[in-house]
């Protein structure tokens, strides 16, 4: 689901279930969705998937990263998915 971004009004939207949602940039959170490990972000209080370009495109415009990594790199195997 592509993100559509206005730059010159620091906006950002993307339609969900058929209902074009949108918030200011400032006002979006990038999280991690443990269960899937793809970043998402808040619009207008919806999580909507993202890819990581989009994801840092928003931190550009200063949404909030709050995004973490799911992979433990303190065990034997460096792939274990925690």
């Amino acid at each position: 689901m592509p993100l559509e971004f206005d730059s010159t009004n620091e906006h950002c939207s993307a339609e969900i279930d058929g209902v074009r949602r949108s918030s200011r940039v400032v006002d979006i959170a990038i999280t991690t969705n443990d269960a899937t490990h793809m970043s998402e972000a808040e619009i207008d209080g919806i999580k909507v998937p993202i890819t990581e370009a989009e994801a840092d495109a928003l931190t550009i415009y200063k949404a909030k990263d709050l995004r973490h990594h799911t992979v433990d790199r303190d065990t034997e195997s460096p792939t274990t998915v925690i």
